[in-house]
């Protein structure tokens, strides 16, 4: 892998090169892209015990109990997972060069405007390299160059997987500064932030400080993967087993993502009988709950052990870990009233028989992906259909929801005409 010195002089050389190498990917045809895509998967199960040997490296740098250790895991599932994630991404369509309108003006001139790639997207992210992987996979198939900066936590695992990249790149006759990894010299970010002549779009995916850093220091326009305040509201007329199965899979099956339970809101009259119902799961899984006083009371007197009192920031609190608040209403309209004052915008999730309530929800709650009767981990590029994804989008410009294929591309307007003057 080429590497670059942590100056500013060598970081600016590299943004260059990319941004230089990124018309090689732009003109690579639909075929072409599909081919380096299937190599790169390939390549990454023929290289699975160098990538999971880094990973341990970084793995042992971090404690097992930090919630962002299952973050930077990777094993033999997830390895393999994420190559079949690469083809998956191949077999969808080829987002760019696609023709959106055409039509011929009075005076003769065809116009036609046409979907083209973004160009260099950079992509600033924590301690997951599975998004290295994901990014490099998108950003080829929709015909962009890509420049990462990773965290410090997985820097032996995405050093090996860009290198691995930056192989195949070669091996299809590509510039290897198609894809480039920055140092992890945080004072060198807002060189990348600023680099408005080089990087056309920047991405940053991880916590909430991460994302508010870069929002307010980067020139170069940003969409945000935001972080996730994820609710649940269980209504007076709920299925509560069914909603019992909905809340334990959104807090325990993957808690350290941001599309997990974060609150439990329910609504008063059900909360005797159900809350009683979670103990159980609650128990086996370790979740420590941060209740208001209505719902303290009725987990006290059910036996539950891992119990606090909810402080006012226990409330609008991405926890990523084995904890959540629970927040007991009087009625839906409380419910969408807290929902709406900490809410990140991300997922939130209604569970209830009344079909005029779960429309109600749906279409008041102002959020990317908004559930009713269903998990808020379903939200998810290839969940959803998509292929791999960047991250989840919570503005509103642009891309909003899983930021995938379809939205690395922005238009052009291709104007021929044969002597028209104005």
């Amino acid at each position: 892998m080429q590497t670059i010195s942590s100056s500013s002089e060598a970081m600016l050389a590299q943004l260059e090169a990319t941004h230089l190498a990124s018309a090689q990917i732009r003109r690579l045809d639909n075929a072409r892209k599909k081919d380096l895509l299937h190599q790169l998967a390939t390549e990454v199960e023929n290289n699975a015990e160098a990538i999971l040997s880094a990973n341990r490296l970084d793995l042992l740098r971090m404690d097992p109990a930090d919630p962002k250790y299952d973050r930077l895991l990777l094993d033999a599932p997830r390895l393999h997972a994420l190559a079949q994630s690469i083809r998956d991404v191949a077999a969808l369509p080829d987002p760019s060069g696609v023709t959106l309108l055409e039509r011929t003006l009075p005076n003769g001139l065809r116009l036609r405007k046409i979907s083209v790639p973004l160009g260099v997207v950079g992509i600033i992210y924590e301690s997951r390299p599975n998004v290295t992987l994901d990014v490099t996979a998108l950003c080829l198939r929709s015909g962009n160059a890509a420049v990462l900066r990773g965290g410090t936590d997985a820097f032996d695992t995405n050093s090996v997987l860009v290198s691995l990249i930056q192989d195949v790149l070669e091996q299809a006759g590509l510039s290897r500064d198609c894809v480039a990894l920055l140092p992890t010299d945080r004072d060198l970010v807002k060189i990348m932030l600023t680099a408005t002549r080089y990087l056309d779009i920047i991405i940053p995916r991880g916590s909430e400080s991460l994302i508010r850093f870069v929002r307010e220091h980067s020139r170069v326009p940003v969409i945000e993967t935001g972080a996730g305040v994820c609710h649940t509201y269980v209504h007076t007329e709920a299925d509560l087993g069914k909603a019992r199965d909905i809340v334990v899979n959104a807090k325990v099956s993957r808690p350290s993502v941001c599309n997990s339970l974060d609150t439990l809101v329910v609504d008063a009259a059900v909360a005797p009988a159900f809350l009683p119902m979670l103990c159980g799961e609650f128990d086996r899984w370790n979740v420590e709950v941060f209740a208001d006083d209505a719902s303290f009371l009725i987990l006290q007197q059910s036996g539950f052990a891992r119990l606090q009192r909810a402080e006012p920031e226990d409330f609008g609190r991405e926890f990523l870990d084995y904890k959540c608040s629970i927040k007991t209403v009087e009625s839906a309209e409380e419910a969408l009233s807290h929902i709406g004052r900490y809410s990140s915008r991300h997922s939130e999730a209604i569970v209830s028989e009344n079909q005029a309530v779960c429309q109600h929800f749906l279409e008041t709650v102002d959020a990317a992906a908004v559930y009713a009767n269903a998990s808020t981990r379903f939200t998810d590029g290839g969940m959803f259909g998509l292929g791999a994804e960047i991250g989840i989008s919570t503005q509103k410009l642009h891309a909003r929801g899983p930021f995938a294929l379809e939205k690395l591309v922005t238009e052009k307007w291709v104007v021929e005409g044969e002597g028209q003057v104005r």
